[in-house]
């Protein structure tokens, strides 16, 4: 529609139009305004339901018995024994007459010689010793996650390039198998063990003795009988670095370009040649073995050519085949949790520092340390205590932990030890220094035949902090919905519309909201029916048979309301009555607070408030919803949703309103111009004659 805006007439027509649209609009802007405060006081319901859950998080936790029966043990002598005890523990004394042994872990100490080594350097130039202790390969590695339906795992590696399966690692959650190769052996074990596996030399597959549980994680690190490294290259390229470093061989060594050519190499002595160039004369790169790092010399390599603008770059590749160096020992160990066992597979440019870390984090639970200054190294058992009766706990294997590292038959073993004590009467013995007894947890310092005294009581310092951190929280929770539901309400301050908007400042407006939004939920019933229940539930007595009658309500225990009634309820504690209450009768005051029953008068106070916070949670929830709740699920968002359609309807009428009044005025204005016309015309006719 052709909207003529006063042109005949001279009328500021748009003006006009709003001016009679803000009449037309006003009860759009109260239907708006309604709709924001719903809006305001849905936020604050849920606000109020937010402290409500905090505080039933609390009572939670209040309905444990750790709340009330914390535990303080004492020792006689804190520098030979000392002592925790948790809510489990019994009020008791122990006498603890002698301690005979102190726990100590397994060690084993290299034997003979010095040991000379680097440990930032590879073990593969430092550690030689027979010919066969370094072999020839590469190490690999495959991780499965089980889906709890197969035993057999398969690494889909073609097994013509598979070998040494015997020193093969395979873990399962990082608990490692020992390796068995011989079918006849595997058939032999019984079908639940659950410490081997059988590695099939034919196939390269990994088979367990029963299916492996679901989402474990199955490693294998495996050897393979040589490795195909494929680089590409630009045309700036300056270096290429292997995937394996202590490279023993190179089989096979091509540059391949993109035109189909391609130049093969040769390695010697630390150099790579083309293979054309049988004198070794013009050296093309240098290769060191011990990181696998190929560098090339100036000007001397094949490089593809740099690409013009606009050019997509050419691309060589290098293909290299070759084999690593590589050892393996094993450790076994006798543990608390079991025997455990790793094979551990080295490489050469794996450095005596990295190995220890290996070592150190394994599940064999040995921590590998060596000390340059003497030349001595050490295997110490984390775990203090003796495992194994038959024979040592630690068990070492393998030509680099012999012949390198001396534990040989000349290493030195001590053996672990249990703790050996006598306590009320009775001699026993632990693994551990520290161990439990009965919710009571000891620590054997140093050895003694003097008695020293453990003593078990009442932590009731203890108890009465977490009763007073209650009472806070529950005067928190009353301080935060008494101001909300006794804020002034401010009826003058309506929210804004869009037109208010534009004439006040960014500070006004804000003033302006938190005017509007004060006192939404003043006097509201909900809210103030909580805080009714809640001081109900703390003033009734509780009457059931665990809680005596000199305790059973919180005023016997010294905790009232405060005088002030203003404050809603809140609590105060006669901090030496409710210390006395906890001294004399612990478990009535418990059971005051946590204790059980049929009917409301029979439990607990926390019982109670637990009662009537869910309840009332559940009532403001029925009222205005949670962040995840539609409209139709809540009142106040049905009554948003009702609001909204009202408002869609009432905003297309405006639009009809506003289209019929620039109607009425173009038609008013086209009338105006007709006779302006027409008069125009009449003026010319009669100045003619």
């Amino acid at each position: 529609m052709v909207r003529i805006g006063g042109l005949a007439s001279g009328m500021d027509i748009d003006q006009m139009v709003k001016d009679l649209m803000k009449a037309e609009r006003m009860p759009l802007d109260k239907l708006k305004q309604k709709k924001q405060v719903l809006e305001w006081q849905r936020d604050d319901y849920r606000t109020m339901n937010t402290l409500l859950l905090d505080f039933r998080s609390e009572l939670t936790q209040m309905k444990l018995t750790t709340k009330y029966r914390a535990r303080a043990a004492a020792s006689t002598n804190e520098d030979r024994v000392t002592a925790t005890a948790s809510s489990a523990a019994g009020a008791s004394s122990y006498q603890i007459s002698k301690v005979d042994v102190l726990a100590s872990s397994e060690r084993l100490l290299s034997g003979t010689g010095k040991i000379e080594l680097d440990p930032s350097k590879d073990l593969y130039s430092q550690a030689q010793s027979t010919p066969d202790m370094w072999r020839t390969g590469t190490v690999e590695t495959k991780s499965f996650t089980a889906d709890g339906s197969k035993a057999t795992f398969s690494l889909e590696v073609p097994t013509a390039n598979l070998g040494d399966f015997s020193s093969w690692s395979v873990k399962v959650n990082g608990k490692g198998y020992k390796v068995i190769t011989d079918q006849s052996k595997w058939e032999a074990l019984a079908s639940d063990d659950s410490t081997h596996v059988f590695v099939d030399s034919a196939t390269g597959n990994v088979q367990f003795k029963q299916n492996i549980a679901k989402d474990s994680s199955v490693r294998v690190d495996y050897i393979a009988k040589e490795k195909t490294d494929t680089v590409t290259l630009a045309h700036d390229s300056q270096s290429v670095q292997l995937s394996r470093g202590s490279i023993s061989a190179v089989t096979s060594f091509s540059l391949k370009k993109d035109d189909g050519t391609s130049q093969n190499y040769v390695v010697n002595n630390g150099q790579v040649f083309k293979e054309e160039d049988t004198g070794f004369a013009d050296a093309v790169a240098t290769f060191d073995k011990v990181t696998g790092k190929i560098t090339f010399i100036d000007g001397k390599m094949d490089l593809p050519p740099k690409a013009n603008a606009g050019e997509e770059q050419t691309k060589y590749t290098i293909e290299v085949t070759y084999k690593q160096n590589y050892t393996t020992f094993s450790l076994d160990t006798a543990t608390s949790k079991g025997n455990m066992h790793e094979n551990f597979i080295v490489q050469g440019n794996e450095s005596l520092t990295q190995l220890g870390d290996r070592v150190n984090s394994s599940n064999v639970g040995i921590n590998l340390f060596y000390d340059k200054q003497s030349g001595q190294m050490t295997l110490n058992r984390a775990e203090t205590g003796k495992f194994n009766d038959a024979g040592p706990d630690i068990t070492v294997e393998g030509l680099l932990m012999k012949d390198i590292f001396k534990f040989d038959a000349t290493a030195k073993l001590t053996g672990g030890k249990n703790a050996v004590f006598t306590i009320n009467g009775l001699t026993t013995e632990r693994n551990s220094n520290t161990f439990e007894m009965n919710g009571v947890t000891f620590t054997l310092k140093q050895t003694f035949a003097e008695e020293v005294s453990v003593s078990v009581n009442n932590d009731s310092t203890k108890v009465f902090d977490n009763i007073k951190e209650f009472v806070n929280k529950y005067n928190e929770l009353i301080d935060k919905i008494q101001k909300k539901t006794s804020e002034e309400r401010y009826r003058k301050y309506t929210p804004l519309t869009d037109d208010q908007r534009e004439t006040l400042s960014d500070k006004q407006q804000e003033k302006w909201e938190e005017m509007a939004k004060s006192g939404l939920l003043r006097r509201d019933p909900l809210l103030g029916s909580v805080l009714t229940n809640m001081r109900m539930n703390f003033s009734q007595p509780v009457t059931n048979d665990k809680v005596s009658g000199a305790f059973n309500q919180l005023a016997k225990i010294g905790i009232t309301t405060t005088a002030n009634y203003l404050e809603g309820g809140k609590l105060e504690i006669n901090e030496a009555k409710l210390r006395k209450a906890i001294e004399e009768d612990p478990e009535s005051v418990e059971n005051l607070f946590r204790g059980d029953g049929a009917t409301d008068s029979q439990k607990g106070i926390v019982q109670r408030l637990y009662d009537t916070v869910s309840k009332t949670m559940n009532q403001l929830k029925e009222k205005a919803g949670n962040s995840f709740s539609t409209q139709q699920q809540f009142a106040i968002g049905r009554t948003l949703k009702g609001l909204d359609s009202r408002i869609n309807s009432f905003e297309k009428r405006l639009v009809q309103v506003e289209d019929r009044y620039w109607r009425q005025f173009t038609a008013m204005e086209k009338a105006i111009q007709r006779s302006n016309q027409q008069s125009m015309y009449l003026m010319n006719q009669f100045g003619g004659q």
